[in-house]
């Protein structure tokens, strides 16, 4: 069953999560789809990606799926985990990628989420990590890209009280690039796509692995 669809535009490649009968859950199956198509795309000729869910998604992923979780206690998504070997799989790939995030983003997906170079929402859009409701650890690993991203005192919130940040407190506190009207996002992202596209692929590449150092 196909949970990742991928569509080229030029030298833009969309990638879109297509788990809707599990809340775009990140299923160990969904997870090993997506690796595959991340692992190809210094084959595909792209310049720029955009990951996203489906046009209209209310929920751009549920997050890990809690049916896979480990027993109480365990690292629920250890070094070798599906999840982990996308996020490094991202991580290599040395051409930006933006986030086009319509709807919430939950737990794990906060972690592919902010593993993106750009990341473009809306005021729908909102971002939680409640580990703390269901009674389990989030991964170390997670926590510290998060902290990347994050700043400190606004994970403590995210982590602690479990609570959704929305669009617009994203959007202040920098966790996202840009805040624009539903209606108006997906042209919006193919923008800006289509901007650093047409730039210089090998300064794009070069600056690219020195920006992502610090």
């Amino acid at each position: 069953m196909a949970l990742i669809s991928v569509k080229k535009h030029d030298y833009i490649l969309e990638i879109s999560i297509e788990n809707t009968a599990q809340r775009n859950a990140l299923s160990s199956e969904l997870l090993q789809q997506f690796v595959t198509y991340i692992e190809d795309i210094q084959n595909s000729n792209s310049r720029v990606v955009i990951i996203r869910a489906a046009k209209g998604a209310k929920v751009w992923s549920a997050g890990y799926n809690i049916e896979e979780l480990p027993e109480p206690g365990i690292d629920p998504v250890p070094y070798n985990h599906p999840l982990e070997v996308l996020i490094r799989a991202i991580e290599k790939v040395n051409i930006p990628i933006i986030a086009l995030i319509e709807g919430s983003v939950w737990g794990g997906a906060c972690d592919l989420a902010f593993s993106c170079d750009i990341l473009v929402g809306t005021k729908q859009t909102s971002f939680a990590i409640t580990p703390a409701k269901i009674g389990v650890p989030y991964n170390s690993l997670g926590i510290k890209r998060i902290l990347t991203r994050v700043q400190p005192n606004i994970a403590k919130e995210l982590f602690f009280t479990a609570k959704p940040i929305s669009g617009e407190r994203a959007y202040e506190l920098g966790m996202l690039n840009h805040i624009v009207a539903v209606d108006d996002i997906e042209e919006f992202t193919y923008d800006i796509a289509n901007t650093i596209a047409q730039n210089s692929p090998l300064s794009i590449t070069q600056n690219y692995g020195i920006l992502n150092k610090h």
